[in-house]
């Protein structure tokens, strides 16, 4: 797989770094930049955007993260995904504002376009 394969639209279903390991469900846009490293955009919630840069090699994508959190502060963290294929992402993250003895799990899966002629 090459880092082209993993470019497109996904459906995410997570859980939050907290002991409840709370739900969430949302959106992934993977895109290149000119320097052919990842940008990554979230949709959770269909309310809080995250954006952030990354990189990918031996089908593992890492992607340094932030959002715009309460307060108007900015929270950081890192995402570890491991691209079981061109359609399923699976992986975990964690943030700065998250607590630091769990991590979040985040399941990614290619949203397939309707080809309607």
């Amino acid at each position: 797989m090459n880092i082209k394969d993993i470019i497109g639209s996904f459906s995410v279903i997570g859980t939050n770094q907290n002991a409840d390991k709370t739900e969430y469900k949302g959106s992934l846009y993977l895109s290149l930049d000119g320097n052919n490293r990842i940008v990554a955009k979230w949709i959770i919630g269909n309310t809080q955007e995250q954006t952030g840069i990354g990189f990918f090699k031996n089908n593992i994508l890492v992607i340094n993260f932030n959002y715009l959190g309460y307060e108007n502060k900015i929270f950081k963290g890192t995402v570890v995904y491991k691209c079981l294929n061109k359609n399923i992402l699976e992986g975990f993250w964690s943030e700065d504002i998250g607590n630091s003895k769990f991590l979040g799990t985040e399941n990614c899966f290619r949203i397939k376009e309707n080809n309607i002629n």
